[in-house]
């Protein structure tokens, strides 16, 4: 794992209908040519087996152009395979003791909108927490919205890296890192693009020049 992490900027997330497997490691690989700085794959559908061989495939892309590879949700195949980084919500919030002690890399934890809950993981071991959904998400539509002083709140209260996520596009972003996001976590704006490249320019440069 590298060295040096930057908790900053745009965080792209893989979505089984929108990168493909076939497509995954070529989509991606726009994506950080066009600067995006954390890649996390989630993948519902893919056997372990299918899951681990992308996986080695998306790591060694990702620390070619100085990138955090982060696994969704599998903690055993991230603990098994020691990624680089590992990323849990709501489901796997009981196991996270075992896997703050087995599992060597940079855990982020799906907050929502609760601010205590972010807190107490912060205080036990958590690298980053993220929280959303800001806007209506295409690709989780049945996620609840929450306010966006959220992140004015948890900027104060809490001293690791924030991520903000759902419904995040060209045209909210600005909002979004005006309230004090690290980063930005994008699925459907970025996959659903004709160059993916250059939306991802886009978001890259509006993060940086909007950073408070």
């Amino acid at each position: 794992m590298q060295n040096q992490i930057d908790f900053s900027g745009l965080y792209i997330i893989s979505d089984d209908i929108l990168t493909p497997k076939n497509q995954l490691l070529e989509k991606i690989k726009l994506s950080l040519e066009g600067g995006a700085k954390i890649v996390q794959l989630r993948d519902k559908i893919s056997s372990d087996d299918e899951i681990e061989q992308i996986s080695d495939d998306l790591q060694k892309l990702c620390h070619q152009y100085n990138a955090l590879f982060v696994m969704n949700d599998r903690f055993e195949l991230a603990i098994k395979n020691q990624y680089d980084g590992l990323h849990i919500g709501k489901s796997d919030y009981s196991n996270f003791s075992f896997i703050r002690e087995k599992f060597n890399g940079k855990i982020g934890v799906s907050c929502y909108g609760d601010i205590e809950i972010a807190k107490q993981f912060e205080l036990n071991g958590a690298d980053y927490v993220a929280f959303g959904s800001f806007f209506n998400s295409p690709t989780k539509p049945d996620s609840n919205i929450i306010p966006l002083n959220i992140l004015e709140e948890a900027k104060k209260e809490i001293n690791i890296p924030i991520c903000a996520i759902g419904g995040i596009n060209a045209t909210n972003v600005d909002v979004i890192i005006s309230k004090g996001a690290d980063m930005v976590a994008i699925i459907s704006d970025i996959w659903s693009n004709s160059d993916i490249k250059e939306i991802s320019k886009i978001y890259t440069n509006q993060i940086k020049g909007n950073k408070i």
